[in-house]
């Protein structure tokens, strides 16, 4: 190899390694807009949310990050619970506050009128963001959801709760319990502070977690098999769990 090979060799390296760094690194204000800086998947699906809004009406929203994106996974569920209200799902997995107010800035809530949005935001904050910012971030989305749509009432869910994960399969050592653990106060902490958002009207807060947890406080495996996504039982969870509210927002 000479050497102004691999001088080209050494850029595309760094190159790629700072990509990398943008796509993961905590923007350092979290109710600031991002674009996140991934292989194109984001923009992609961004793309896929302004064609689906231009599409047709919308009638209910959901609004967050892959546990929101993942209701495709549980199809039937979704079609007997939501599929007379004209539905759009705008999760993206990933997704932090900030991605998805700069979603919201890059016209993903324009030419539609849902009666309903259902928003979940903040897990993928909890690690490098204390509670204080991902809720005031929260707050920033409901306020820009309710300047953009203002005929649209706000179903605010807490943040669900997480579980010690590893993501390459392996054990779960105790430096990820530890994580879960610090990760699940500033969570339980966000949902506490989002609860004041709660009018009664326009905008609804509605905590669940407890029905992802067991007898011992801990998620079991049948509910969330990784720690953090449902898996269909889990959805089914959360369409009961959600339903008398969601029906009532609905009317």
């Amino acid at each position: 190899m000479t050497f102004k090979t691999f001088h080209r060799v050494l850029l595309v390296l760094a190159l790629a390694s700072c990509q990398a760094f943008a796509q993961t690194a905590p923007n350092q204000d979290a109710s600031a807009p991002f674009e996140k800086l991934d292989d194109g998947k984001f923009l992609k699906k961004h793309e896929a949310n302004l064609a689906r809004a231009k599409s047709g009406p919308v009638g209910l929203l959901f609004l967050g990050d892959s546990i929101t994106d993942n209701w495709r996974k549980a199809p039937d569920i979704w079609d007997k619970y939501y599929g007379k209200y004209q539905p759009a799902n705008f999760g993206i997995g990933g997704d932090r506050t900030q991605h998805v107010i700069w979603r919201i800035e890059h016209g993903e809530l324009d030419g539609i009128a849902p009666k309903v949005a259902v928003l979940m935001i903040g897990t993928n904050n909890s690690l490098e963001y204390n509670a204080e910012e991902i809720a005031a971030a929260n707050r920033r989305i409901v306020a820009l959801l309710r300047a953009k749509l203002p005929d649209t009432k706000v179903l605010l869910l807490g943040v669900f709760p997480r579980g010690p994960r590893n993501r390459e399969g392996g054990p779960v050592t105790p430096a990820l319990k530890a994580e879960a653990a610090q990760r699940m106060v500033t969570i339980d902490a966000v949902n506490a502070d989002l609860a004041k958002l709660d009018n009664g009207k326009t905008i609804r807060f509605l905590n669940i977690n407890k029905v992802f947890l067991g007898p011992d406080g801990r998620i079991p495996d049948a509910v969330m098999p990784d720690q953090l996504h449902p898996n269909a039982a889990g959805y089914q969870l959360w369409a009961d769990a959600m339903q008398p509210l969601l029906v009532e927002m609905m009317k």
